[in-house]
C-alpha cells in the first residue's frame, strides 16, 4: 500500500527491528498498528513507537517531538496506571550498524516501555468475548470518578470554544478522508447538527468550565484503552500530544466510553456507566454528578463518534492487508452514522415505577432504561440509593431506623423530584423507582412532568404477598434495607386512588420488562 500523506519520515528500519523476535531474545512478537503508533508485544513487555506523522491535532514529525511525547505519555499515564508504565527507552545505533533498545549510540527513535498485560484483559477484547459484566463496569466507572475528582482543573481550555474546535476539526478530518469514504452530504449534515447543538448549549459549556468541570482528563477513554490489570479496571494510553484534546469537560471524557459501548452493541453497559457516574458523582455534594450537563451529552457523543470515524479511516491506510483496511473503512462509516443518530431529536419523558418492596422495581427500571430516550438511555433515580447518599453512606450499607422517619422519607422524595426535574430540563428520559404508596408522593412526581410539559407514565408493580416475602428474604448486597416486617407495613398502607398502570410482578423479570416496554411504547394496555 502507498504510504499515506501524513507520514513524514521513513521508520521502516526501526519498525522491522522491533518486530523481529531476535530483538527480544527470540520471544514471539505481536504487532499492533494504529494511525499514531506501532505497538510491539514481546514476552512480558510492550514497546510503543510513535509514528513519524503530522496531523492538524498531533505532530510526531521529528525525533525530539517523539521523545517529548514519550516523556509526557509516561507522566500522564502514571496518574492511573503507575505500575503499568515502566519508563522510556531509546532505539540506538550500535557500533556494528544495527539497532538496540537502549545503549549509548546515536538515537534513532524513542519508545514507551510498559508491562504487558494478557490480550484477553483488554476491555475491547473482553467486550467482544462477552466477558464484561455489571460489576466490572461499576468498578471501571468508580475508577474514572476517582481520576476525574483528582484531575487538575484547566479553565484555560474547554468550554464552548473547546467543543467548537472539536466540531471544526471533525468536519475538516471527515472531508479530508474523501467523499469515497464519507459522503459529503452526510458530513455536511453532521456539521449543521453539531453547530446547532453548540449554539444551544454554549452558555452551559461555559458555565461548566467556570465551575471547574474542565480538567486534565484522559482524552481517549474508549474500551481499547482500558485493561484489567492486577485485578482492577485500569485506564491507560491517555492523550499526551495535545492538551486541547485532553483538557476537556469531564462529561466529554466519559462520552467516549459511552459511545464505544454503544458502538459494540452494549448500550445496557453504556446506560449503567452513565447512571453510576451520575449517582456516585453526586455523593456528598460532588459536582461530577451534575445533571444539567446532560443537555450537552448528545453533542459530546456525536463528537466522539466522529473522532472514532476519522481514526478508523486513518487506521485503514496503515493496515497490513486490504481486508483489514476494508474492515476499518466499514467501521468508519458506521461511526459517522452513529454520530448523526446521536443528534436526532429525542423528547424527554418521565416514567415512575411504584410498588411495595420486593416487586422488582429496580430490576425493571434497569431493564427499561437503555430503551428509553436519547442515547444511552434514561437517567435512573432510585429512592434507596438516594436515601443512602443523603445519609453519606454507600448504597449497600444498611441504615438505622432513624433514617426511615417521615422527615427522612420526605427528604428522599423531594430529592427524587428535584433530580427528575433537572434531568428532564436537560432533555433526558427519566425513570424514578420508589414505593410511591402515598397519593401525595405520586401526585408530586406527576407534577414534575406536568410542569415541564413532558409525557408521564406511572407503572405499579404488584405480586402475591408470599412471593414478595420470599424475594426480600433472599436479598443479598442490595441497596434496599426493607425487611419482611417493612413489607407488611407497606401492604397495610391505604393507596388511595391509583391511576398508574398495573403490572403483574410475579412473572419472570424478562416478561415483566417486555410487557412494561410494550405499555410504554403504546403496544399494550395495563391490567
Amino acid at each position: 500500500m502507498t504510504a499515506p500523506s501524513h507520514v513524514v519520515e521513513d521508520q521502516s528500519e526501526a519498525i522491522a527491528f522491533l518486530a523481529d523476535p531476535r530483538s527480544h531474545g527470540g520471544a514471539a512478537v505481536e504487532r499492533i498498528d494504529t494511525h499514531g503508533a506501532v505497538v510491539v508485544l514481546a514476552g512480558e513487555r510492550a514497546y510503543k513507537l510513535k509514528r513519524a506523522v503530522r496531523f492538524p491535532y498531533m505532530d510526531f514529525s521529528t525525533l525530539d517531538l517523539r521523545r517529548r511525547a514519550c516523556e509526557a505519555e509516561l507522566r500522564l499515564n502514571r496518574r492511573t496506571a503507575p505500575s503499568l508504565y515502566l519508563g522510556i527507552a531509546p532505539i540506538a545505533r550500535t557500533e556494528s550498524g544495527g539497532l538496540a533498545i537502549g545503549g549509548s549510540g546515536p538515537i534513532v527513535d524513542w519508545l514507551v516501555v510498559m508491562r504487558r498485560f494478557p490480550d484477553d484483559a483488554n476491555f475491547a477484547r473482553m467486550a467482544a468475548a462477552g466477558a464484561l459484566d455489571e460489576e466490572l463496569v461499576r468498578d471501571l466507572v468508580d475508577a474514572i470518578l476517582r481520576f476525574h475528582a483528582a484531575a487538575e482543573r484547566r479553565p484555560d481550555h474547554g468550554g464552548a470554544g473547546g467543543i467548537a474546535w472539536v466540531v471544526a476539526g471533525n468536519d475538516e478530518g471527515l472531508k479530508e478522508a474523501g467523499a469515497a469514504v464519507f459522503p459529503r452530504e452526510r458530513v455536511a449534515a453532521l456539521r449543521r447538527r453539531c453547530d446547532a447543538a453548540l449554539a444551544r448549549h454554549a452558555a452551559l459549556l461555559e458555565a461548566r468550565r467556570a465551575r471547574g468541570l474542565v480538567r486534565h482528563c484522559h482524552g481517549d477513554l474508549h474500551l481499547r484503552n482500558i485493561c484489567l490489570f492486577e485485578g482492577k479496571p485500569t485506564l491507560f494510553d491517555a492523550i499526551e500530544f495535545n492538551e486541547r484534546i485532553a483538557c476537556i469537560d469531564v462529561l466529554y471524557d466519559l462520552a467516549f466510553l459511552l459511545a464505544d459501548f454503544d458502538r459494540v452493541d452494549l448500550r445496557p453497559f453504556a446506560n449503567l456507566a452513565l447512571n453510576r457516574y451520575l449517582a456516585e458523582g453526586a455523593r456528598d455534594g460532588g459536582d461530577l454528578g451534575d445533571l444539567d450537563g446532560l443537555a450537552a451529552l448528545p453533542l459530546f457523543l456525536a463528537c466522539r463518534a466522529a473522532v472514532r470515524a476519522q481514526v478508523s479511516a486513518a487506521a485503514a491506510a496503515s493496515q497490513p492487508s486490504e481486508a483489514a483496511a476494508a474492515r476499518e473503512l466499514a467501521a468508519a462509516r458506521r461511526s459517522l452514522g452513529q454520530a448523526l443518530a446521536y443528534l436526532a431529536p429525542s423528547p424527554p419523558r418521565l416514567v415512575a415505577i411504584g410498588g411495595v418492596s420486593g416487586t422488582g422495581k429496580s430490576t425493571l427500571a434497569r431493564a427499561l432504561a437503555p430503551h428509553l430516550g436519547a442515547a444511552p438511555g434514561a437517567v435512573l433515580l432510585r429512592s434507596d440509593v438516594i436515601r443512602k447518599h443523603l445519609a453519606g453512606r454507600d448504597a449497600e450499607e444498611r441504615l438505622t431506623p432513624a433514617h426511615y422517619t417521615a422527615e427522612w422519607t420526605a427528604r428522599v422524595y423531594a430529592a427524587l423530584c428535584a433530580r427528575s426535574r433537572a434531568a428532564l430540563a436537560a432533555g433526558r428520559a427519566v425513570i424514578v423507582d420508589a414505593v410511591y404508596a402515598r397519593p401525595e408522593e405520586r401526585a408530586a412526581i406527576e407534577g414534575v412532568a406536568r410542569d415541564l410539559g413532558a409525557p408521564f407514565d406511572g407503572l405499579w408493580l404488584e405480586a402475591p404477598r408470599d412471593a414478595l416475602e420470599a424475594r426480600i428474604a433472599a436479598r443479598v448486597g442490595d441497596a434496599s434495607d426493607a425487611t419482611v416486617a417493612v413489607l407488611r407495613r407497606q401492604l397495610d398502607l391505604p393507596l388511595g386512588a391509583l391511576r398508574w398502570r398495573r403490572l403483574d410482578a410475579s412473572l419472570a423479570p424478562d416478561a415483566v420488562a417486555a410487557r412494561a416496554l410494550a405499555m410504554l411504547k403504546g403496544g399494550e394496555a395495563g391490567d
